[in-house]
């Protein structure tokens, strides 16, 4: 069934078909009406769920990791300040191994407040050990959320569905909402390997002794460092799951094939921007625009970040004149948080192309089409001129 509606609204229903047992819900713009949509969903009977309205971030994250503790499959959403509010317990579900998904609405954090579009807050919760994925569309939303269950539960890793607040989440789109069977068939049930259970009780998650010990069943325990190399080992590992998971999807969805990477004109660019969310869609009318200029460029749309697709990044990118990034977040007196993982994945690359940095779009800042083809064409025509500092683009001083 296709339909016209928000990114919001695109989301709930994908938390539906990925039959969510526990809604974990506390408002923030622009990520509200996400979780009112599902109250509706609730209240009319279409989807069976515990909605459970807390009283802060910290909270919903609470409920969500109790939830699936207990071996239910748990959702929250949030934006902004709230995302950071939870950030204890961001490293607690991951720490936990607890396959949790939840839709960050991507908006710029206070102070000084802003309730408009940037990346700053989930580029800021990187390394919290949850695994990141960046829907450009509607449609990109919707399928995201379900296959963010089936990549959580496989690898028992939490999941953060990012997408750009206002941009897509306000915005009405068509998208087509897939047969609640064949996601049934697609999505198995959520069977932890372990769950709380009153007859069965156990401690998770006491405190950990700096080295290896016996358990209670006198079998060699891992101590913190050892679960802290096995959660980053197996989100390394979970790279080629995505991959696995987003080519059974366009196989009973006929949609996907980029799984890291969604490319535009690229086959024969010698030049290419980069970019998280909607931006890169942005971008597209731009190359075309530039292509008639008889300039060879193109642009790709980077699809997962955590854990980052290096490998894929070097083969894509590797060869070419020169590399263009673009984003709306910035690590604080350094760069571009997505130009220094772009660079390190090129580093080992024996033809390694010259790599730029544009920050745009703060705070909701306008990003006009203009100033996107002005960028494009100076690093086009004198890629050797603007050297490793990050441009800024629309900042006016």
């Amino acid at each position: 069934m296709h339909i016209i509606e928000s990114g919001n609204v695109a989301a709930a229903y994908g938390v539906n078909l990925a039959r969510a047992q526990v809604i974990a819900a506390y408002p923030i713009t622009p990520q509200t009406p996400l979780t009112e949509k599902l109250s509706e969903l609730v209240d009319a009977g279409e989807m069976n769920a515990q909605y459970i309205p807390v009283e802060s971030e910290h909270s919903a994250l609470s409920v969500c990791i109790a939830a699936s503790s207990a071996g239910s499959r748990a959702f929250t959403a949030t934006s902004a300040n709230g995302l950071l509010y939870m950030n204890e317990q961001l490293h607690w579900a991951a720490g936990a191994r607890l396959p949790i998904v939840m839709c960050v609405v991507n908006r710029g954090i206070g102070a000084p407040w802003t309730v408009w579009n940037d990346h700053q807050d989930a580029i800021s919760q990187r390394d919290t050990g949850w695994m990141q994925l960046y829907a450009c569309d509607h449609q990109q939303i919707i399928d995201t959320v379900i296959q963010a269950y089936y990549l959580a539960e496989t690898v028992s890793i939490p999941v953060m569905v990012c997408y750009d607040g206002y941009i897509l989440s306000h915005t009405y789109m068509p998208f087509e909402i897939p047969d609640a069977k064949t996601v049934d068939m697609f999505l198995p049930p959520f069977t932890p390997a372990y769950a709380l259970e009153p007859s069965n009780p156990a401690n998770l998650n006491t405190v950990t002794l700096p080295d290896i010990r016996p358990d209670v069943r006198g079998n060699m325990a891992p101590a913190y460092m050892e679960i802290r190399h096995n959660l980053h080992m197996d989100m390394r590992e979970a790279i080629d799951v995505v991959a696995d998971i987003d080519k059974k999807f366009k196989k009973t969805f006929k949609r996907g094939g980029n799984p890291y990477i969604e490319p535009y004109r690229c086959d024969d660019a010698d030049f290419v921007a980069i970019c998280l969310g909607s931006l890169s869609y942005q971008l597209r009318d731009v190359i075309d625009l530039l292509r008639d200029e008889g300039l060879p460029v193109g642009v790709m749309g980077l699809r997962l970040f955590r854990p980052f697709p290096d490998q894929a990044i070097a083969g894509a990118l590797s060869g070419r004149k020169c590399v263009i990034v673009f984003e709306k977040a910035l690590s604080y007196g350094n760069q571009g948080a997505l130009y220094a993982d772009i660079k390190s994945a090129l580093y080992p690359c024996k033809s390694r192309p010259i790599v730029h940095n544009y920050i745009l779009g703060l705070g909701g800042r306008e990003i006009k089409t203009a100033q996107l083809i002005e960028a494009l064409r100076k690093s086009c025509k004198k890629p050797k001129e603007i050297g490793d500092t990050p441009v800024w683009i629309g900042l006016k001083l």
